[in-house]
């Protein structure tokens, strides 16, 4: 039977409840959006007492449907103001599962300042431990081996580095890979700071022995589990073998670039003449070349069969930083200039050090070069910005707390943002769809949101011309079936798959069905991921959102983007026709 463990930071108290019968069907995203929902109120500041962190497993999380080990984190955002879910790979998603733990509630604020906690959670229930000095003001690669040196090398950590302690609006919260590196993040939207807000260090997942995910029908979940798996091992981006496989996310540098609309220099151009130096096959040249810890073809999360992710080595062969993937490389690469993968691997690395998510900090560090702070290309001025955060200067504050509090303070007009949260590595003026996503995300300028570069740029379920503006259906039929896989457990790069291949979505679907012994079909994917977007945009609207956030930065309105030298023209009136409901 699946429990809701809340745990009140202000007595130190833990206590596990019933699932309420409302809830009994939902995971992931759906989970904390609902939650959020129901128990935030949405006027409350974000990292004041009133505000929620909940961390919660997908339907399918913990069983052995491939690719579903995301655990989703939810409350309201201090980078943004509006309802937040950011999810992470790693190893706590299948362990809370496992632990018959539906989700995590984590409220109100220690009575006493400055002191942090540790929640563990095993098979006997939870406890709130006081957080040693020696884990506190650290690096995580100096604080992931002393948790796990006290807690064992088998657990999930879900934590925060000095940027979440500081509480600092890009602070991620960061879960271990299957080596145990702080790898893994649950990165865009603030979401470490509301965690430090609550003096909550880490939680510390044991599921030895452990209840395991109960399946109703496991003739229905294994008839879909083979559906699914089938649908992700011929398709050519998620095939062993595979681009995804081969090449990372990266793979995709060359062809945005192609396209005109890779960012580049804060969002000055859209090709970058170093892009096939921080390539993904650049990436996997590398690994082979230098050898030693040096791989493709890594996966995040145990049960993966994509394995998109990369060891990424140094000269000798040592580890630099895992993961390089594309919108890491990109934010610390073309936008700032910068076309070596040594360079953007050490920026990477720093983010997981100091707990920062790489998209906002490789766009603040684009505004930074653009005020002055450094010449875009200088690697060794963007190292010395990042170091900033970490030793928490006056600077590092303001660079901490993301891409528009920096261009506010240095009066950059030219600040790719949306609703407070910067742009990832697709400028919408050369692809008008993920522009529309951008604008009408109830989270932010996010491009997991609804990934329309699959028809636009990939030709995945058909080709869609980038430039055309006519695009409200397809950013909202996206934006519904990204908040159901959201809710389900699985990555998102199911979707390329389940897209394409009729049989991969049917098996989705089905895979639920045998967990939770409901009797869904594929139409109800979009009923489901519409509901959830309409919580989301009900919350945001209660918390003072309006239509006119619902649009992109004016500089990209009259601004051309060579070498298209386009405009975002799509109509606000076709922006606001996607959630016309």
């Amino acid at each position: 039977m699946s429990k809701i463990l809340r745990v009140n930071m202000t007595d130190l108290t833990t206590q596990f409840e019933s699932v309420p019968e409302k809830y009994k069907t939902m995971g992931g995203r759906g989970l904390t959006s609902c939650m959020v929902c129901d128990e935030v109120p949405p006027t409350c500041h974000s990292l004041g007492p009133n505000n929620k962190i909940i961390y919660a497993s997908g339907i399918v999380t913990g069983t052995a449907a491939p690719t579903s080990g995301r655990i989703s984190i939810g409350g309201k955002s201090p980078l943004t103001g509006t309802i937040k879910e950011t999810n992470s790979g790693g190893m706590a998603g299948q362990k809370l599962a496992r632990l018959g733990i539906k989700a995590i509630v984590v409220e109100g604020q220690p009575k006493e300042k400055g002191r942090y906690w540790v929640l563990k959670v095993d098979k006997d229930g939870a406890q709130l431990l006081p957080a040693a000095d020696g884990w506190l003001g650290k690096g995580l690669y100096e604080t992931y081996p002393l948790l796990f040196d006290k807690f064992g090398e088998k657990v999930a950590i879900i934590g925060i580095g000095m940027a979440g302690e500081r509480l600092m609006s890009n602070a991620g919260i960061c879960v271990n890979d299957p080596q145990n590196r702080p790898a893994r993040y649950a990165g865009r939207g603030g979401m470490g700071a509301v965690m430090g807000s609550k003096g909550l260090k880490a939680v510390i997942l044991d599921d030895k022995d452990g209840p395991g995910v109960p399946i109703v029908n496991k003739e229905v979940f294994d008839t879909g589990r083979k559906k699914l798996v089938e649908a992700l091992r011929t398709h050519d981006l998620t095939k062993p073998g595979g681009a995804l496989n081969s090449y990372g996310t990266a793979v995709l540098v060359n062809i945005i670039n192609e396209a005109g609309s890779f960012p580049t220099r804060n969002f000055r151009e859209g090709r970058f003449e170093g892009a096939a130096r921080i390539s993904g096959e650049t990436i996997h040249e590398t690994c082979e070349k230098r050898g030693g810890v040096g791989t493709t073809g890594h996966g995040c999360s145990p049960g993966c069969i994509i394995r998109c992710s990369n060891v990424y080595p140094n000269l000798d062969g040592s580890e630099l930083v895992s993961v390089q993937e594309y919108e890491s490389v990109w934010s610390f690469g073309a936008n700032c200039g910068i076309d070596d993968l040594d360079i953007t691997g050490e920026l990477i690395h720093l983010c997981n050090d100091y707990g920062l998510d790489t998209i906002e900090a490789g766009v603040t560090i684009g505004i930074a070069m653009e005020a002055g702070l450094a010449d875009f290309g200088d690697g060794k001025k963007a190292i010395e910005l990042m170091h900033q955060i970490g030793e928490g200067t006056p600077l590092g504050y303001i660079l901490g707390n993301g891409a528009a509090t920096t261009a506010g303070v240095f009066g950059v007009v030219r600040c790719p943002t949306v609703k407070g949260q910067a742009m990832p590595a697709y400028d919408p003026r050369a692809i008008k769809g993920i522009g529309i996503t951008y604008a009408i995300s109830t989270m932010g300028a996010d491009h997991t949101s609804g990934y329309t570069i699959a028809p636009e740029m990939l030709g995945v379920s058909g080709k869609v011309d980038q430039f055309i503006v006519e695009k409200a259906d397809m950013a909202r039929n996206f934006q519904y079936a990204t908040a159901f896989i959201d809710t389900s457990g699985h990555c998102l790069f199911i979707a390329f798959a389940i897209l394409d291949i009729p049989s991969g979505l049917e098996g989705m679907v089905e895979e639920c069905n045998g967990v939770l012994g409901t009797e869904w079909t594929v139409d109800d994917v979009g009923r489901i991921g519409g509901e959830i977007i309409k919580m989301e945009r009900a919350f945001n609207q209660a918390a003072g959102f309006t239509r006119v956030h619902d649009r992109l930065p004016e500089f990209m309105k009259y601004e051309e983007l060579p070498p298209h030298n386009v405009v975002f023209d799509v109509p606000d009136e076709e922006v606001d026709k996607v959630h016309a409901f």
